[in-house]
């Protein structure tokens, strides 16, 4: 397939997306089972990691895709392993009765008898967790889901095809072995986390990480500084990195407001890289490269990941991967950028060359840019975001 112009303007509505999603690494890239990370981690090829599985769900948005799966599902991460994807990820939070679970927003909501109520996902047991929306045993019915967007307006979780709340366990013993796990460490930007209490809900993930992962690729996120460096501290196995939406909103916490304190939270903590929403890079090109000699990878997040050309443009500035929404469409244009073919091309395999192959090579649909053009695009690409 080859890119297809998209429009900005025609990228959908993504109003709920974290102010700092997701990543995604080639398993064979990345640390598994016991064995140590390394000081660099640096991916061998560009991955993409599917974002809450198949694609967050935008129930505000009018593009249908955004509400075709329930997200943080099982049935999304299974569905998203049928594509070419590294990663799928996912947001972790631990309940009440100290079960880690898989949700992205701080409060659940419900409807009785007209009225709305809402809950923190962490008040809550884990019993009362999965109460909410369809149930897996049937002839049970579960309250009613419902979702509060960032400008208060309210929505019932509707979307196309349905699946049942799920713990971090589950995921593990029932998502494809094969797909790699970006699991986000979930907590509210509005509460103070003590040290104490942050090292006792990430060792309960743990945990089951280290009960269930097996061979299974992982990397550890989070928006929360000290929950990133914590993480690191409690465990060596698998790598993490730190989520920063690079300054598009200003926090209490000054490391959360720029790629520059992403970069010295890092080095000070031993990370392994940076996944930053994909606007504050293309504002900021120009510490691409100092992001790389830092020894730190970088993964991107953000609506305009949705955008194939967009993705195509990272891959040249050398960024390492993006989390995404449209699983399909990008990983199509993905493949097609990354493993093009020409008739005659002295890179086409052995067999093609040699007259064994039966089909036609492809013709490269990857566009090609000579070095001042590059430059140009780089250089325009910061202007073009700020509006």
């Amino acid at each position: 397939m080859a890119l297809k112009a998209v429009h900005v303007s025609d990228v959908p509505n993504l109003d709920q997306v974290p102010e700092g999603p997701t990543l995604a690494l080639s398993s064979s890239r990345l640390p598994k089972g016991t064995e140590e990370v390394k000081s660099a981690f640096k991916p061998a090829k560009f991955v993409v990691i599917g974002h809450r599985g198949k694609g967050m769900n935008a129930l505000a948005s009018p593009d249908r895709r955004m509400k075709e799966i329930k997200e943080n599902s099982i049935l999304s991460f299974n569905l998203a392993g049928r594509f070419p994807v590294d990663f799928v990820e996912f947001d972790v939070q631990v309940t009440k009765d100290d079960c880690p679970i898989i949700f992205h927003d701080n409060f659940i909501l419900t409807e009785e008898d007209g009225n709305i109520y809402e809950k923190r996902v962490t008040d809550l047991t884990l019993d009362e967790f999965l109460s909410y929306g369809p149930q897996r045993e049937s002839g049970n019915v579960g309250k009613p889901l419902l979702r509060k967007t960032k400008d208060g307006r309210v929505f019932s979780w509707n979307v196309e095809v349905d699946d049942p709340l799920c713990t971090l366990e589950e995921v593990f013993q029932r998502v494809d072995s094969h797909l790699g796990f970006n699991i986000e460490l979930k907590f509210d930007d509005n509460l103070v986390y003590q040290e104490e209490q942050l090292a006792h809900i990430l060792q309960l993930i743990l945990q089951v990480v280290y009960k269930y992962a097996k061979e299974r690729p992982i990397i550890f996120s989070s928006f929360q500084p000290d929950a990133a460096q914590l993480i690191r501290k409690l465990q060596g196995t698998y790598p993490v990195f730190f989520l920063t939406n690079g300054g598009s909103e200003i926090y209490t916490d000054v490391r959360r407001n720029s790629l520059d304190e992403a970069i010295k939270l890092c080095l000070a903590g031993g990370l392994q890289g940076i996944v930053s929403e994909v606007k504050a890079i293309f504002r900021n090109p120009s510490l691409i490269p100092r992001i790389k000699e830092s020894n730190l990878a970088l993964l991107t997040y953000g609506q305009l990941n949705n955008v194939p050309e967009a993705v195509y443009m990272q891959h040249l500035m050398g960024i390492n991967g993006v989390i995404v929404d449209l699983v399909q469409e990008i990983t199509e244009a993905v493949s097609d950028f990354i493993n093009p073919e020409k008739i005659g091309d002295e890179s086409m395999s052995n067999s093609v060359r040699k007259g064994k192959g039966k089909g036609k090579a492809k013709e490269a649909t990857k566009p090609e840019f000579s070095q001042r053009e590059l430059s140009f695009l780089m250089r325009l690409i910061p202007e073009l975001v700020q509006q």
